[in-house]
């Protein structure tokens, strides 16, 4: 009579039946700011930067651009964002 004999409510998101990521807590929420170098320009020319592993497109930056942005969306696979203010360098 163990308690690991596993009731599922204490198991991981990740571990979960398919579909699950869609449930798993997101590393940002809609309103966070954060400093971020957009890394990469996706296929439809937006601006791309992760967090802890999870995208975020940004419609009007550029690859090495250093900004501050604001989080507007949150999607299963990843989020939208804004920027509020450009860094220095891009300026």
């Amino acid at each position: 009579m163990s308690d690991e004999s596993g009731g599922g409510q204490d198991r991981p998101a990740e571990s979960g039946p398919p579909g699950s990521q869609y449930f798993r807590e997101k590393p940002v929420k809609v309103g966070d700011e954060m400093d971020v170098t957009i890394s990469e320009v996706s296929r439809r020319g937006d601006g791309v930067t992760r967090v802890q592993g999870y995208v975020i497109f940004i419609p009007t930056g550029r690859q090495g651009q250093q900004a501050r942005i604001r989080v507007t969306t949150i999607r299963p696979n990843f989020a939208i964002a804004e920027i509020v203010r450009s860094g220095a360098a891009d300026s």
